[in-house]
């Protein structure tokens, strides 16, 4: 659905991820917003930007209009550098040469700590979630960016497992590294923010608010998704 300023809140994530990519770096991108946001980025402003797949593949070309429904599926590998089994992929993160990974789940806490394994009690949970994959590589050895809605039953005080980790307990860590509020979405104000999310925010003292997208991002956008799949 579109909202007043004339794009979804998923264009408006997927539009804002690409931003935090730089070109020349390595980035591990899953199907979805996460690849549609690297491939983005690549098209328009990071033509060195190498997408890395958890199936193996390294530097695949993705064609506009077919997205691939999951990592392991043979459009991932057009034009791709190189394709290898899942531990080569892994070990990349291990020796150093991944510089960002997307995350997301069905929770994060103030710290970071995302959970994709459960809800509820572990002795007897109340939903199953598919668990890691490769997440706390990614978490542990890259840095992240998580990417996913902001709702107050996502965003908790605590996890209820931390599948991959961000700052555990926390300390000072979170302070030290400005983990704050730095800007705004248009249209949204602190006490929506805070009121959609499970913890205290800390806002930075000069809050901006978001560029909203371009046109030129938008139309690059809907060609990467015609049928708004990921967008809607």
């Amino acid at each position: 659905m579109l909202r007043k300023h004339g794009y979804t809140a998923a264009e408006l994530l997927t539009i804002l991820s690409a931003r935090q990519l730089s070109d020349g770096q390595v980035v591990f991108a899953g199907v979805g917003i996460p690849l549609l946001a690297a491939t983005l980025a690549q098209r328009l402003r990071c033509p060195g930007l190498t997408i890395l797949f958890e199936g193996g593949v390294i530097g695949a070309f993705i064609e506009p209009g077919k997205l691939p429904p999951s990592t392991n599926d043979q459009r991932c590998t057009k034009r791709a550098n190189m394709v290898l089994g899942s531990a080569e992929v892994l070990l990349l993160l291990q020796r150093g040469y991944v510089d960002v990974g997307f995350m997301g789940g069905a929770q994060v806490d103030q710290y970071g700590n995302l959970n994709s394994s459960f809800i509820g009690d572990p002795a007897r949970p109340k939903t199953r979630l598919p668990g890691t994959g490769g997440g706390n590589d990614i978490a542990s050895l890259a840095h992240m960016i998580v990417a996913m809605k902001h709702e107050k039953r996502r965003f908790v005080e605590h996890v209820d497992f931390v599948t991959s980790p961000g700052y555990l307990r926390g300390g000072d860590t979170r302070r030290a590294s400005g983990l704050q509020v730095m800007s705004l979405n248009p249209g949204v104000s602190q006490e929506e923010l805070q009121d959609n999310t499970g913890f205290p925010l800390a806002f930075a003292p000069h809050l901006g608010v978001t560029e909203p997208p371009t046109d030129q991002e938008l139309a690059l956008l809907h060609e990467l998704d015609p049928e708004r799949l990921y967008t809607a």
